[in-house]
């Protein structure tokens, strides 16, 4: 299965855990079986609030979860919408966070959970 984590560098299973999907350089697309993962920069980071278009972002990638510090309320539609599980992120590198999917210690983000508007950093 391949998940997706936005992150803020390219440092493979440490790199670290961004706290916003939208605004986010890049994105870890992990190989959940094998560990194995790789950057695909965000197409989409530069947009206007509530103009994101995550999928786009994702350059077609075919992903069954992606982990999150912060989605805004749109961008978590579309992607439920497409099929796509959203979790919320809660360890700061993609190692951690892949440890923690693999465990299924991560919780489906609920609507109740998206983020109102575009606040910088989140914690994630």
């Amino acid at each position: 299965m391949q998940i997706c984590i936005p992150v803020l560098d390219d440092r493979g299973l440490d790199s670290q855990v961004c706290a916003h999907f939208g605004s986010a350089p890049g994105f870890m697309m992990v190989d959940t079986e094998s560990g194995n993962c790789r950057l695909i920069g965000n197409r989409n980071q530069h947009h206007a609030h509530g103009m994101c278009q995550p999928l786009a972002a994702l350059a077609g990638e075919p992903v069954e979860g992606i982990v999150v510090g912060g989605i805004g309320m749109g961008a978590l539609m579309k992607l439920q919408a497409a099929g796509i599980t959203v979790y919320r992120a809660l360890h700061p590198t993609v190692g951690e966070t892949l440890a923690a999917y693999t465990a299924g210690s991560l919780q489906p983000l609920g609507h109740d959970e998206a983020c109102g508007g575009h606040h910088g950093h989140h914690d994630a």
